[in-house]
């Protein structure tokens, strides 16, 4: 017997599945908030009737369970795609953006043409029909897939930047604005990965610039 919550996890997945949808996508974003390092979007297509017990949203998940999952999402996923946006465009475009953006980047990335997205609150405006689902990681099992996929491949990027540059100590905030890491942005100034459109970064400039003058 299943539970409520696998039955509420598969929910828009198996409407989908009964209406003769096979190749259903789910994309999610890692990244938003960080003041350095890429936006990553993850595409995920699951077999149908799958199931992964425990599998959730990825914030909710420990780093452990995160590296699990993501080696059992890549061997049984029908196909697996990344988007990633650097911090030079999303400057540019805003995060918005720029995380939808990386979403189409990362469906386009497929090795197979999904038939229907479900996204992560986000609208796509693609040829392929897609549902926005509010809190979507939490909600669909396609879309929690995606969000372990994005979580676990920025994660990597940080922890190769955290070997270039340790004083910053990336593997331990991951590019957030903690406390810490705006201390070691304040000693250190930003590198070129850095997101300049971002307030502590942005601030940090504008002070450089008007004690130059």
């Amino acid at each position: 017997m299943k539970t409520k919550k696998t039955e509420d996890l598969r929910s828009f997945e198996k409407k989908l599945w009964k209406e003769g949808f096979q190749y259903i996508v789910g994309t999610d974003e890692a990244g938003r908030g960080p003041l350095v390092g890429p936006v990553v979007a993850g595409a995920v297509i699951l077999p149908v009737n799958y199931n992964l017990k425990g599998l959730t949203d990825s914030k909710k998940l420990s780093e452990k369970k995160r590296n699990e999952y993501f080696h059992i999402i890549q061997k049984d996923a029908i196909a697996v795609g990344v988007g990633i946006i650097e911090a030079k465009e999303i400057d540019e475009i805003n995060i918005y953006e720029a995380s939808r953006k990386a979403m189409k980047e990362a469906i386009l990335n497929l090795k197979i043409k999904p038939e229907y997205i479900l996204s992560d609150a986000m609208p796509l405006q693609m040829e392929i029909p897609c549902i926005p689902i509010i809190h979507g990681d939490a909600k669909s099992i396609s879309i929690a897939a995606a969000s372990v996929i994005a979580k676990v491949t920025r994660d990597k990027i940080m922890y190769e930047l955290d070997l270039k540059y340790p004083e910053y100590e990336f593997k331990n905030h991951k590019g957030y604005p903690t406390k810490k890491h705006v201390e070691l942005l304040q000693k250190y100034g930003p590198l070129e990965n850095y997101r300049f459109t971002y307030k502590p970064v942005r601030d940090l400039m504008e002070k450089k610039e008007n004690k130059e003058e």
